[in-house]
């Protein structure tokens, strides 16, 4: 049975309580929809993890959570079979028991490249909205956070998140199953992280509007999206699909990010990182053996995509309100 009691009892008494006047409604209808298709084969696989007691917990420097010599007899089979069952694995990696969940993404990457020019996370309340299935809510827990949310609406995600956390059952750090058009204006977090959303979505300034209002006086927003060369008129709007995807609708320059941002009210407006995605960053893996960045790129030349337009550049900026 899905139920997030223990969520709400936590905001009950924080600064999050008046999340509670929405999000318990919405949260009981997702978990009446997710009864039914791969969900529920995802659950049944998750009640086959077996109780656990982790050597070492390690989110400070990575994710890992115990070795092998921690189990019993056949326990390592048991969780390798549940993670199969929960392909495919996009954001990571993960270190389990031994078991080594060598994600498409090197999530550790893109993470090495923006802690350090973030305000420090001690003592914070942190949203990751788009989180995948929470490998940064991991490493923003070991930056010492005081509470880490991910908002994320894709059901595996939501299953993958809770077979890592099963070994690690950390009541400061949740993710839950809905978008950012389910929040209500909460103006609570003192850091909010968008990482990989901003080109999926068709009203753009809208989105960063949303969330400007998650943060608290003078909190700080760290953007990560996708970006082209240009100056702050440039956009790229894509006539079909970017790198075979389809969802992919404004892909600005950084002057214009940065424009779109100071028109919305954001102060202190940064780019702090600019960065080409490699095949070393994003690949195929046995956890993730479908299409990867290696097909979405013209074979004859990687500066393009197999569209022809410019090939993934990534960047991140950071803003205040």
């Amino acid at each position: 049975m899905i139920n997030f009691n223990a969520f709400y009892a936590q905001i009950a008494t924080n600064r999050l309580a008046p999340w509670l006047d929405t999000l318990p409604a919405q949260l009981a209808l997702w978990a009446k929809q997710a009864l039914h298709g791969d969900f529920k084969q995802w659950q049944k696989a998750l009640a086959q993890l077996p109780e656990t007691t982790p050597s070492n917990l390690n989110i400070k420097d990575s994710v890992t959570f115990g070795c092998s010599d921690d189990l019993a007899p056949g326990q390592m089979q048991r969780i390798q079979y549940v993670f199969e069952q929960l392909k495919p694995w996009r954001k990571g990696p993960f270190s389990i028991h031994g078991i080594e969940l060598d994600t498409e993404w090197r999530s550790d990457f893109k993470w090495q490249r923006i802690l350090p020019h973030i305000a420090p996370l001690k003592h914070r309340y942190v949203l990751d909205v788009g989180c995948g299935s929470g490998y940064h809510l991991w490493r923003m827990l070991g930056e010492e956070a005081e509470f880490v949310v991910g908002i994320d609406p894709s059901q595996l995600f939501y299953a993958q998140f809770n077979a890592i956390k099963h070994f690690n059952p950390d009541p400061k750090i949740n993710l839950l199953p809905i978008g950012i058009d389910d929040m209500p204006a909460l103006q609570q977090f003192d850091t909010v992280f968008s990482m990989g959303v901003l080109y999926h979505r068709r009203s753009p300034l809208d989105f960063l509007q949303q969330l400007k209002q998650q943060l608290r006086p003078g909190g700080e927003l760290v953007l990560e999206t996708l970006v082209i060369e240009g100056d702050e008129n440039t956009v790229l709007v894509p006539t079909d699909r970017y790198a075979k995807m389809r969802n992919v609708w404004f892909i600005p320059s950084c002057a214009a990010l940065t424009l779109w941002l100071e028109r919305l009210g954001f102060k202190n407006v940064k780019l702090v990182d600019i960065n080409q995605t490699t095949l070393e960053e994003q690949r195929k893996t046995a956890w993730m053996d479908n299409e990867s960045l290696i097909d979405f790129l013209d074979p004859n030349d990687h500066s393009k995509t197999i569209e022809g337009y410019p090939a993934p550049l990534r960047a991140v900026i950071t803003a205040n309100i």
